[in-house]
């Protein structure tokens, strides 16, 4: 018997790739700054997490020892234009004191099981199961689908959100139906933010979208073009 969801599940993913091919993301010079900007990017658009994490660099503190031997002013100071920044500035502050107990070595800090490591940066002060996600799909490279706004939205106007509305079931439906392959989690997430960020909008541009053959939203509003 098909499996339905498998096959949107993997359309989807065709259509976005032959549309806008690959997307190199996550952008960052070096994985601890990938880290960094898990944590500044909540709630926050990327435009300012760049300056963000630009102003860590010009002070030349974005790196595990030199932010642990900064001072939560500072800190907070350098990382203002990402918003909430007093807050952030104590979750990279958590983030750090737990590299420390790996000796800073990203390696050795990623080195398990996939759950046992998403259990440790669930916690860290200030880590999500998204921002857990996100490190470990992109820093450490394993093999999580990570879940977001764009994702949800996206996925219940195709019609295929799961029953229930939790980050977990969202995260199930796609790693159910997919290979367990980091990079294939890396580029369709990727794929997924580009769409979201530029087609599939609160009001979205149903007409020019490469997935609207499949949408149950764009027929149940009448986009027919």
């Amino acid at each position: 018997m098909p499996n339905i969801q498998n096959d949107i599940i993997a359309d989807i993913f065709r259509r976005l790739f032959a549309w806008h091919g690959p997307q190199h993301w996550w952008p960052g010079d070096t994985p601890f700054e990938i880290m960094v900007g898990a944590i500044l990017t909540q709630s926050a658009s990327w435009h300012n997490v760049e300056v963000a994490i630009d102003s860590l660099k010009q002070a030349g503190v974005l790196s595990p020892k030199a932010l642990r031997d900064t001072s939560l002013a500072d800190l907070a100071g350098h990382i203002y234009s990402s918003g909430y920044y007093n807050a952030k500035a104590k979750k990279l502050k958590a983030l750090v004191e737990w590299l420390g107990g790996y000796t800073d070595s990203l390696e050795r800090a990623f080195d398990g099981q996939l759950d046992d490591k998403r259990d440790e940066l669930l916690g860290i002060h200030g880590i999500g199961p998204e921002t857990a996600d996100s490190i470990l799909l992109y820093t450490a490279r394993k093999p999580v689908f990570v879940i977001d706004a764009y994702t949800r939205r996206i996925a219940e106007r195709i019609g295929i959100a799961p029953q229930r509305d939790t980050y977990d079931s969202y995260q199930m439906l796609f790693m159910s139906n997919l290979e367990q392959d980091a990079r294939l989690f890396n580029e369709y997430h990727a794929l997924l933010v580009r769409l979201g960020k530029d087609v599939c909008r609160k009001k979205p541009l149903c007409p020019v979208c490469c997935v609207k053959e499949i949408c149950a939203y764009r027929h149940e509003h009448g986009y027919v073009t």
